[in-house]
């Protein structure tokens, strides 16, 4: 049995790709008193952060918060936008893209899954051209929504949202964009006006740095004119009450003021940082991550350069060693936990994270980690993928340190 308080010396390292750790400065304003979530300063809070997180979806448009998970924004999306039995074409690159889709027979639409056969699909990122052939055939325009997934936590795929949105705009269908950002946001470029998404959701446990528990809804126009004629039951996911509340800095229910204080200090922080310099740095890093893989001569679960996810890297393992025995000989003898293979991927990869308040020293403590635990494992290594990822950091300065040079 796992002992509850068990402390070893250090930090434990948590390596997976959400949730992210958090730092001690959003920690300690997490630590506030908890106040009248109707009074005055609340709704200074509120506005603040309101106001704040559109910045980070970059949009003009409202933004939903939720004292939910991701999952939850999930159910919103699609309950004020969608009706019973709407079609749904949904694209499949992993195993989240894969729970959506559950979501959704369960919600009783009727979603079709679009994407290559197999684990390729799980290798690459969307196929736009894909959606706008099926959007094309779909001539009573019965598809009432495209869903697909921006950052495949799964596998490491970071898809390009503008091209889906142009392959919408080439069919010349209506359906609305519906696209999960939930460990792209704050880590990964995303502008939810400029490509033309409709509703993005996304959560709190990855690139904002807090803990699990808040969740949202980026909603355009278009969104919230569907919201009025969705007929799919909603309450709580309601966005209707809540955006005309959230416009004094309220809720129509009881938030997550606590987090709401983390998410503030989250906010202060990236945009302090300036978003342009954070993606630069998540970029970095996953460059040097994915160098030391390919020096260990170990294939990068995605497959295609072009669309390498700077949240997270997924490593394959070789044929007759179990990704998951790996992850737990790392776990036991470095304290560090790693991101396990989900769904197809199941034993066969494991995933590094390196998003959030991650910085070079903290990325080569954990490919130093993963490097002692696939010797320890018996894994052939070609070379030492620790020394790769040092040369490549040690050639160019962070762009975060540049501003303190």
């Amino acid at each position: 049995m796992v002992k509850l308080d068990f402390h070893p010396a250090g930090r434990h390292f948590l390596q997976i790709p959400g949730p992210s750790p958090v730092p001690d400065r959003i920690l300690r304003a997490m630590s506030y008193p908890t106040i009248d979530h109707r009074g005055p300063e609340f709704g200074a809070l509120g506005l603040k952060v309101l106001s704040g997180i559109k910045k980070i979806f970059k949009t003009e448009q409202p933004v939903i918060i939720y004292p939910a998970s991701g999952t939850g924004a999930w159910e919103a999306a699609l309950v004020n936008t969608l009706s019973p039995g709407d079609a749904v074409l949904m694209y499949e690159t992993g195993h989240f893209a894969t729970l959506w889709k559950k979501m959704a027979d369960a919600l009783g639409l009727k979603p079709e899954f679009l994407g290559l056969p197999g684990i390729e699909g799980w290798r690459h990122g969307i196929r736009a051209d894909l959606i706008e052939d099926r959007l094309c055939k779909d001539s009573g325009h019965t598809i009432k929504a495209v869903c697909v997934v921006h950052n495949e936590t799964s596998t490491g795929v970071t898809s390009n949202i503008a091209a889906v949105r142009k392959a919408i705009d080439a069919a010349g269908h209506p359906a609305l964009l519906l696209v999960d950002s939930i460990s792209g946001l704050a880590s990964a470029d995303y502008r939810h006006d400029e490509w033309g998404v409709d509703v993005t959701v996304s959560g709190s446990q990855k690139g904002l740095m807090l803990p699990p528990g808040i969740s949202f809804n980026a909603v355009s126009p278009k969104a919230i004119a569907a919201s009025k004629v969705a007929k799919l039951p909603r309450a709580f996911w309601d966005w209707t009450e809540i955006i005309a509340m959230n416009a004094t800095g309220y809720w129509p229910y009881t938030p997550s003021t606590n987090l709401l204080y983390g998410l503030s200090e989250a906010l202060d922080m990236i945009l302090d940082e300036g978003l342009d310099n954070v993606f630069a740095r998540h970029q970095r890093l996953a460059e040097a991550c994915r160098k030391a893989v390919n020096t260990w001569g170990l294939p990068v679960q995605c497959a295609d350069p072009e669309v390498f996810s700077p949240v997270l890297t997924g490593v394959m393992t070789p044929e007759g060693f179990d990704a998951d025995k790996i992850r737990a000989l790392i776990y036991e003898n470095f304290d560090m936990s790693l991101g396990t293979g989900l769904g197809k991927m199941k034993g066969r990869m494991f995933r590094i994270g390196h998003l959030g308040e991650a910085n070079d020293l903290s990325l080569m403590a954990t490919l130093a980690g993963c490097e002692m635990g696939l010797r320890m494992a018996g894994v052939p290594l070609a070379a030492s993928g620790v020394l790769a990822a040092m040369e490549h950091l040690s050639s160019k300065k962070s762009p975060s340190m540049l501003k303190v040079a």
